[in-house]
């Protein structure tokens, strides 16, 4: 009797110690949030213009202080979902940059990727490599992500920031869900862990 609970405590121990399989994906939301922006939020979002801060208290609070080990997601995908719940109609080119702003950076100090071009609501999904987007190497990884900022723009690339367009009617309001979702090195993202 002894020899038998004996094993079935070592049984369950060894079962509760094992390594989820491949098909689990090792992975987390960094941030998940709904919100509307108007074109008087863009004008008077601070430091920048055009930007809606994604700070401490709206950031996964169990996100890893290190992307690179014991999981290395420094090296994985971002699994970036865009929602567009509302937006003006006329079908304008729209696009939200993504930026990591590091605990610490090094060269420019952040890195970004981006939702790609839309010009109607709808959901926009897309998996980018985390070697891919711009300055991604000035993120010193190790560190940690302390926040995300989000800036519109129009489809014209970099500086176009869509509180200056002449016609911002045509971006303003809008009322977005962003959902990012880094998923590590040699994983895939698994859609059932994400929150809908």
């Amino acid at each position: 009797m002894l020899k038998t609970n004996l094993f079935r405590m070592l049984a369950a121990l060894s079962a509760s110690t094992v390594v989820p399989s491949v098909g689990c994906a090792a992975q987390f939301v960094l941030f998940d949030v709904t919100f509307t922006y108007t074109k008087m939020d863009a004008d008077n979002s601070t430091p920048s213009k055009s930007h809606y801060y994604v700070r401490e208290n709206a950031l996964n609070p169990d996100r890893p202080r290190d992307w690179t080990s014991p999981v290395d997601y420094r090296n994985g995908t971002v699994h970036i979902r865009a929602e567009v719940i509302e937006k003006p109609p006329g079908g304008e080119q729209t696009t939200w940059t993504l930026c990591y702003i590091p605990n610490r950076g090094q060269g420019n100090g952040y890195g970004c990727t981006g939702t790609g071009i839309y010009r109607e609501k709808g959901v926009y999904e897309q998996d980018v490599s985390m070697k891919s987007f711009w300055q991604n190497e000035a993120i010193v990884w190790s560190e940690g992500i302390k926040r995300m900022d989000l800036v519109i723009k129009d489809g014209s690339g970099g500086g176009g920031h869509a509180h200056k367009r002449s016609d911002s009617e045509k971006f303003f309001p809008t009322k977005m869900r962003i959902t990012m979702v880094q998923v590590s090195a040699g994983s895939a993202y698994d859609p059932s862990l994400v929150p809908h």
